[in-house]
């Protein structure tokens, strides 16, 4: 009886243990779920402080600053962008004036302006040739004014240049020559004789050398990316009525193709025949001689045998 008393007691102190134990655990759960919004800051002083309701704020201004630290650096794009026109206007003149006026308000200016005549007789100039830049950022916006400012378009062309992976190379190497530069200039200090700094001065001259070229190189190639160059040319409806091909220009220009073609037949044949000569002077002509030679000799040789026959059957 006893023995199963003890058996009893033994089973409830096990299940008040297990008891005790699932309560403590899921305490501790709640006080971990409970402190997730807790983080711990340290002071200058090495000391650490609890603080709450922060935690998510600095998460995202982390993530924001390691966004920020691997994000690719943008590299502004350097693009040579020019234009060709051909344009038909009734008064080229006038039309010369509103294109300077056009370039100046967008900030750009006339690099030369040629007027001319079709007819050596005529004394009004029926053709205009100019050259303008203005600013790349302006260069759609100029491209279309320049087009309003004539009657019609007849020839447009425009081309882009993308210069950005010569720009960022030139930027790489001067950077690099100039950091070459400053260890000679380091190294000419440092020089304890005559013949060293006179070595290291003609280095640093070599190397200021190349700087001035890349240097340049850059210069031209951000004037040519931050202006754009239009090239216009304006005519008169007669003007380009003469200036078309009729039909005997046409013929006349066939028959200059045509003599052309048997001028050019021509030198061939003769540039054939120089080439051979040393061939038929130097190999064919000696093989011939000796030919004719041996040819003769055997004929020689057969008139005397023959004419021994002829005395032989005459005795």
């Amino acid at each position: 009886m006893k023995r199963i008393n003890f058996v009893v007691v033994l089973f409830f102190a096990l299940l008040t243990a297990c008891g005790e134990s699932t309560s403590n655990t899921s305490v501790s759960s709640k006080s971990d779920s409970g402190n997730a919004g807790l983080v711990t800051t340290s002071d200058t002083s090495g000391g650490s402080e609890r603080a709450s309701g922060n935690a998510p704020a600095a998460q995202v201004s982390l993530n924001q600053a390691e966004q920020t630290q691997t994000a690719p650096v943008t590299v502004e794009r350097k693009i040579i962008r020019n234009a060709d026109l051909q344009l038909e206007a009734n008064s080229p003149e006038e039309s010369q004036a509103k294109i300077t006026q056009i370039s100046e308000s967008k900030g750009g200016f006339v690099v030369e302006s040629t007027q001319s005549s079709s007819d050596a007789k005529a004394t009004k100039r029926d053709t205009v040739t100019m050259t303008v830049r203005v600013p790349s950022a302006k260069f759609d916006e100029a491209l279309s004014e320049i087009r309003q400012a004539a009657s019609r378009v007849i020839v447009e062309s425009v081309k882009g240049q993308d210069v950005t992976e010569e720009f960022i190379d030139i930027e790489a190497r001067l950077k690099t020559q100039k950091a070459l530069e400053a260890q000679f200039l380091e190294i000419m200090k440092r020089s304890n004789s005559v013949a060293d700094a006179l070595n290291v001065q003609t280095e640093i001259a070599k190397v200021r050398g190349e700087i001035e070229k890349i240097e340049g190189r850059k210069r031209f190639l951000e004037s040519q990316a931050s202006l754009s160059t239009i090239k216009i040319k304006l005519q008169t409806p007669t003007a380009f009525s003469a200036n078309a091909p009729g039909f005997f220009s046409r013929l006349t220009e066939a028959f200059g193709n045509g003599f052309d073609a048997a001028l050019g037949f021509i030198l061939i044949l003769v540039t054939a025949l120089i080439a051979l000569l040393p061939f038929l002077l130097l190999i064919v002509l000696p093989i011939y001689l000796v030919i004719r030679y041996l040819l003769r000799k055997n004929r020689k040789l057969k008139t005397a045998d023959e004419i021994a026959r002829e005395e032989i059957n005459t005795k």
